[in-house]
């Protein structure tokens, strides 16, 4: 007599409580975030869904969470990225935005590769952080996570501003500039690139310093070995601004310090492509020619 028949087990689902972020003020997100939603409960896992502006209220969700699923650019994805610092919550990211360097699925396949990720063909990227700790008079007033970079930058005065900066304790120079950015390997592709910065593969430790329209004082950006502390101090006879990311503001004030070093956090993001999938993205998503002989 045959064999019977022997029925394959249905593929193991990967994650299991999932928030999906949507961007508010973006219609279309709000609708595929519930179509999104009904798939994925379909498949027997328990979901939620939130605006990505309302920060506290995913801060009490997050404990229990497998996967975050975020609609939206690249700044919707750094936002989460800093809500999920020292959580480990891997984050995936449908592309509403423009450039989209940090997502990994285009609107018109999400439910194709959703289902991918949900049975575990796929990987976890991790990539380095920034920690920066803002201190007045000597006193912590501040401490952000950053994903991309932090700036430096003059103000709403058009007058340069001095930032004396230390590389592990040694003087490295003072830039006297409109501002100065330190930036992750992943925010190479962002104001560090537009700046003129060089840009390095997202898996690197490194920062770079790039200054901003510098005036008679270095100019080119330096790329820093892995692992470094910097320390600067403000300069200024005006108020200054720190940027975290192009999201959060914080003014600075002569004789303000920053401490900057790689964070204890990773951003953690699902890749369903290859893993040398950068170079392509980055081909695609500046619109270079990629001509094969």
């Amino acid at each position: 007599m045959a064999d019977a028949q022997t029925i394959p087990d249905p593929p193991q689902l990967s994650f299991r409580n999932v928030g999906l972020l949507y961007h508010p003020k973006l219609a279309e997100s709000r609708v595929m975030a519930a179509e999104i939603l009904e798939f994925i409960e379909s498949l027997g896992v328990s979901a939620w869904v939130s605006s990505s502006w309302s920060e506290e209220a995913i801060k009490t969700r997050l404990k229990k969470q497998d996967l975050l699923i975020v609609l939206g650019g690249d700044g919707s994805l750094l936002r989460a990225a800093r809500l999920t610092a020292g959580q480990a919550i891997p984050i995936l990211g449908i592309n509403l935005g423009r450039l989209g360097f940090l997502v990994e699925i285009q609107p018109a396949e999400w439910r194709d590769r959703v289902r991918q990720a949900f049975e575990g063909d796929c990987w976890i990227e991790e990539r380095m952080m920034l920690h920066a700790v803002h201190l007045h008079k000597g006193q912590r007033v501040n401490v952000c996570e950053a994903l991309n970079e932090v700036v430096i930058s003059r103000g709403k005065l058009a007058r340069v501003v001095r930032v004396n900066t230390y590389i592990d304790g040694s003087f490295l120079t003072t830039y006297t500039a409109d501002g100065l950015i330190i930036s992750t390997a992943t925010g190479s592709t962002a104001y560090a690139l537009a700046a003129g910065g060089p840009i390095l593969p997202p898996e690197l430790k490194n920062f770079l310093l790039i200054p901003l329209a510098p005036h008679l004082s270095l100019e080119r950006a330096i790329v820093l070995s892995k692992g470094v502390a910097v320390r600067v101090k403000i300069s200024t006879d005006h108020t200054a601004n720190l940027t975290v990311d192009g999201q959060i503001e914080i003014d600075l004030v002569d004789g303000d310090e920053l401490i900057l070093s790689a964070s204890r956090s990773v951003g953690r993001f699902v890749r369903l492509q290859d893993k040398n999938y950068f170079y392509q993205t980055l081909m695609q998503r500046l619109g270079w020619p990629q001509n094969r002989k």
